[in-house]
């Protein structure tokens, strides 16, 4: 089996500019951004997704196909929105127009890897949850915008369901807060790691990340670099991640079992380097095969 299957939406970011009246548009969405990062770097990848038949929806469909990514598009009555603001410290916040309605996924007959997450794993979680359960690997990214979710009590349940289905599972500091209010991120990690995935990896931001695995925890410092923004950071860490993974061979059934310290280190370094060139530029634009090589 070839090729990574990545379930979700995709959007278009609508990123305030200088004073707040001027909006530029760009393509984005979790899941979207996590599928334009895997092409960029040479993974083959498809997106299964929900897009409107306007312009946003071209735009986000030119956007796709430029970076080497399969769309398989489920039809919808508009292209969703997320309204962006950054703040002085470049973080985002995000304000969303936004369904994704889809009775059914049918997962392509080569997926050897899905990915899933973010707010579709959310507003249509049992048809997520079917393709997760029948996929060979799985990995997922939780990705929490609390505007948009219910009860924090329920939102757990589902995630650590979602979490009990995967194999690889990645997280920032900043999701396990919300989940989890005054427990220690790494904790949570060690404990998800109990309901079914191999691997664990908690995000931090400027201060790196923490893996956990079978074979223990160890942490890997985030490169140095000149922020314009965190936009897009996170996805681009899983994308850097799934394709790390991918060349190590470890995305086999079964492979991350025996995944250590070593065998991650490559991974645990592509992520986080794309990551780093990411937040060095507006929006979310994760690098491509040439600049993470040459970043490294």
């Amino acid at each position: 089996m070839t090729g990574i299957v990545v379930v979700g939406e995709a959007l278009v970011d609508l990123v305030a500019e200088s004073g707040g009246r001027r909006f530029r548009a760009d393509p984005g969405g979790g899941p979207a951004n996590i599928a334009v990062g895997l092409g960029r770097l040479g993974s083959p990848v498809t997106l299964v997704t929900t897009l409107g038949g306007d312009a946003f929806g071209r735009l986000v469909t030119g956007h796709l196909t430029a970076a080497g990514v399969a769309p398989s598009v489920h039809p919808a009555p508009f292209t969703p929105l997320a309204v962006v603001t950054v703040d002085g410290a470049g973080v985002p916040s995000y304000d969303f127009a936004i369904s994704w309605d889809v009775p059914a996924l049918e997962l392509p007959p080569d997926t050897a890897v899905l990915h899933a997450g973010s707010l579709a794993a959310a507003m249509a979680a049992a048809p997520v949850e079917a393709a997760m359960a029948a996929a060979p690997v799985v990995s997922y990214d939780p990705n929490i915008r609390p505007r948009l979710l219910g009860d924090r009590a329920c939102e757990r349940l589902r995630v650590e369901r979602q979490v009990g289905l995967s194999d690889v599972v990645k997280a920032s500091d900043e999701d396990l807060a919300w989940l989890y209010p005054a427990e220690d991120p790494v904790q949570v990690a060690h404990r998800w790691r109990g309901l079914g995935p191999a691997l664990v990896v908690v995000t931090r931001g400027a201060r790196g990340c923490v893996a956990v695995t079978a074979s223990g925890r160890f942490e890997r410092p985030a490169p140095p670099v000149e922020v314009a923004d965190t936009v897009g950071a996170g996805d681009a860490f899983m994308s850097g991640l799934l394709s790390g993974l991918l060349s190590a061979g470890l995305l086999e059934p079964g492979a991350l079992t025996r995944a250590d310290e070593t065998t991650l280190s490559g991974p645990l370094a592509d992520a986080l380097a794309s990551a780093a060139i990411t937040c060095t530029r507006p929006g979310a634009d994760p690098p491509t095969k040439e600049e993470l090589k040459a970043f490294l």
